[in-house]
């Protein structure tokens, strides 16, 4: 072999729900070969690499369903508002000032150094610039479904929809192949595109076989935009213009109707639930119960950082179960082991990638990490799911691998330069901060810089 993970709870997130007390998981190349007892594959394998994880836990690495890397240099640039203020005011008249090349560089490598830190091996993202992001996606060794975005008013790579598209297939063409990132085709949402743009988005997807991730139904202003205009709620709008035809993966799906969860499960879209978001922007709580039941592919995601603010999963899965006990007031509401689920196995196949990553088997991608559970907080152990999801924090991952690489081994990432990519962050943030300053009046108001 040339990898041995071995000594801890081997916690695999399986469809059984197999944990193993004192497991190891062996690795060949990209690919895990065997999940089982330590001392069964301590007889069985020598390794080139033995990472020795007594007293921690070992399982998959977590999936981020939706995020906007880039979008850490933007952490607590404004906080407190709803999302049609923050966009409006804040974060689009920002970004006009400020991304380019360097800063999406820039943003993604702190970005892919945070979720290294935290446990993170595999994230979806829509943003600007995404050749950049992937390059350093890829130089960072983590696995990631890439979104080109697509708007209706000028961005910083595009100055019209038909420019994004153009740019999107280019993309698409570039890193169809790669091993770790798979391209796809983000526009923006169902109230920032016009209905042209949003088909000619699916049709592009679909003729390359790539996902397509979208914004939906995150907002009640939201809603109300799209049925004034259509007459039908955002998801069924979509529908009606044969975006939900092919791969597809929704972001938020906070205000769906009965009638739009039947018909996302039976296209098989993929939603991806970001609680922490939500609640800071007051935008609502999504019915992730209710999607489980229907049979809705769920994952679970962070958003951007600027919204957040931090790219943690273990966070993010601790508010999802505890947002849905006290919404729906039944403490049994998304128990540990399905809010786990949406992080790792369900993630998984929200994204299309079920099939390589999400569990700890043999035949799929060897992506886990390993948690390290002997601090005063983990103590006592009883359940390892209960303390993975409830008590367990970014901070307590101690090894972070991907296709069998790793990187991060007892807290120190291999992949990035801690100093570097932390200078290269605060100099962006000047720009930042400089921009911000030139901005209009209305646009400063309760901003921090």
């Amino acid at each position: 072999m040339s990898l041995l993970v071995i000594g801890g709870d081997v916690v695999t997130m399986d469809a059984a729900g197999l944990v193993i007390p004192e497991g190891a998981v062996a690795v060949s190349g990209d690919r895990i070969v065997a999940v089982g007892p330590s001392a069964e594959l301590r007889s069985r394998f020598t390794a080139d690499e033995t990472i020795e994880a007594g007293g921690q836990v070992i399982l998959p690495g977590l999936v981020n369903a939706h995020t906007h890397a880039p979008m850490v240099l933007y952490r607590g640039l404004a906080d407190d508002l709803a999302l049609m203020d923050w966009l409006n005011h804040y974060i689009f008249p920002g970004e006009a000032k400020t991304v380019s090349p360097e800063f999406v560089r820039a943003g993604t490598r702190l970005a892919a150094f945070e979720m290294i830190e935290s446990g993170t091996t595999t994230f979806a993202d829509m943003y600007y610039f995404e050749d950049d992001i992937a390059d350093v996606t890829r130089a960072a060794g983590l696995r990631a479904v890439l979104g080109q975005s697509i708007i209706r008013f000028p961005v910083p790579d595009a100055a019209t929809p038909a420019a994004g598209l153009e740019r999107a297939e280019a993309f698409i063409a570039k890193w169809r192949t790669d091993p770790l990132v798979t391209p796809a085709v983000a526009p923006h949402s169902a109230y920032t595109l016009d209905s042209e743009t949003l088909k000619a988005a699916r049709a592009l997807a679909s003729r390359y076989d790539v996902p397509l991730l979208i914004h939906l139904a995150e907002t009640k202003d939201e809603v109300q935009i799209v049925q004034q205009a259509h007459r039908r709620s955002p998801a069924d709008y979509l529908e009606s213009l044969g975006v939900w035809t092919g791969r597809s993966l929704a972001a938020h799906a906070v205000w769906l109707d009965d009638a739009d969860m039947a018909m996302l499960a039976r296209r098989g879209v993929g939603l991806a639930h970001n609680p922490e978001s939500n609640m800071k922007l007051a935008s609502g709580v999504a019915a992730v119960p209710a999607w489980l039941r229907r049979g809705i592919r769920a994952g679970l995601g962070t958003d951007g950082a600027a919204s957040n603010n931090d790219l943690d999963m273990f966070e993010a899965t601790r508010v999802a179960a505890l947002l849905q006990k006290v919404a729906t007031g039944n403490p049994r509401a998304l128990p540990a082991r399905e809010a786990l689920e949406l992080a790792t196995r369900r993630g998984a196949e929200a994204l299309g990638l079920g099939d390589r990553i999400g569990s700890l088997e043999p035949g799929k991608q060897a992506d886990l990490i390993a948690v390290a559970m002997d601090g005063p907080r983990q103590t006592p152990m009883f359940d390892p799911l209960s303390h993975l999801v409830y008590v367990t924090r970014g901070g307590d991952v101690s090894t972070t691998i991907v296709a069998g690489r790793v990187l991060m081994r007892n807290r120190r990432v291999l992949t990035l330069d801690r100093a570097a990519v932390l200078s290269e962050a605060r100099l962006m943030a000047e720009r930042v901060r400089a921009a911000v300053r030139t901005a209009a009046p209305s646009a400063r108001k309760g901003s921090r810089p």
